[in-house]
């Protein structure tokens, strides 16, 4: 009997697809199940089922303010980042000729160094004495620093942005790389100028690299703790550090449990609703 020849694949895969499935499913049910226990006064676990830690969410809006403020900071790095990256990917793509490719190596370039560099260089470049705040006092711009550069969603938007930056680059140059140029030629022929053509041809047909990179961008940045617990402030804190307190200093892992699945189930819905929007608005281009 002889094996179809993409059954033979799925079967080499198989091993290692059970492993990552594994990996990330289990974790999520374990985590799921551990949302409906409860944490007893003297720190024990009581493994009964309870829709407490889901009510205590409801009942305090302090901890649903902090889950939309991380949407919102999310969202508004992958509108920043996507907005400051697609005129630089078109450019790679329909502008540069030669040295491509040393043009999309030097793109990558700020992920040659560590993460937590990234963000410190941000923070000198916008604390009370930094880059910024330094040089507009010395050019007498300003008579005192500037307070709201650091310290606040904005300092958050501002480092998640950059460095995510790449992330979005990449997959709108493939996508923008691939589109037939007979396409665009046709709508000048038929008497679309250049930012019709643009937005009926070119950015439709990009769809596909700028939904990937509102999900690489959007997704983990929700997610995200190291930039809002280094630079975010007070204001600038998101779930993921509500999470990690609730792990960590308040030792009630079933509540942080409850937080991080109301928080899958938010930004999956979101992006769910953000593919179909994406999609019907690629599909104009057809």
């Amino acid at each position: 009997m002889t094996t179809s020849p993409n059954r033979a694949g799925y079967l080499q895969l198989a091993p290692g697809l059970i492993l990552v499935l594994a990996a990330m499913l289990v974790p999520l049910f374990l985590l799921l199940v551990a949302s409906f226990w409860s944490i007893q006064p003297g720190g024990d676990i009581d493994t009964s089922f309870t829709l407490a830690n889901y009510a205590k969410l409801t009942e305090r809006p302090g901890y649903a303010q902090i889950i939309l403020r991380s949407i919102g900071i999310a969202a508004c790095v992958t509108l920043v980042t996507i907005l400051l990256a697609y005129p630089l990917a078109y450019f790679v793509a329909f502008d540069v000729r030669k040295h491509k490719l040393i043009l999309l190596i030097l793109i990558t370039l700020p992920f040659w160094t560590s993460y937590l560099l990234r963000v410190f260089a941000w923070k000198v470049i916008l604390g009370w004495n930094g880059v910024i705040n330094s040089g507009l006092t010395t050019a007498g711009l300003i008579e005192e620093p500037l307070a709201f550069l650091l310290y606040n969603p904005f300092s958050v938007v501002v480092t998640l942005s950059h460095a995510w930056a790449t992330f979005a680059i990449l997959p709108i140059y493939l996508s923008l790389e691939k589109i037939d140029r007979n396409l665009i030629s046709a709508a000048a022929d038929l008497g679309d100028g250049p930012v019709r053509s643009f937005f009926r041809v070119t950015l439709p047909l990009s769809m596909p690299g700028v939904m990937a990179a509102v999900f690489i961008i959007f997704i983990p940045t929700v997610g995200d703790y190291i930039t809002p617990a280094l630079i975010g402030g007070p204001d600038g804190l998101m779930v993921s550090n509500l999470i990690q307190a609730q792990f960590g200093k308040a030792n009630n892992w079933p509540f942080g449990a409850a937080i991080s699945v109301v928080s899958i189930v938010t930004v999956s819905v979101i992006a769910l609703v953000t593919v179909a929007g994406l999609r019907r608005f690629a599909g104009s281009a057809r």
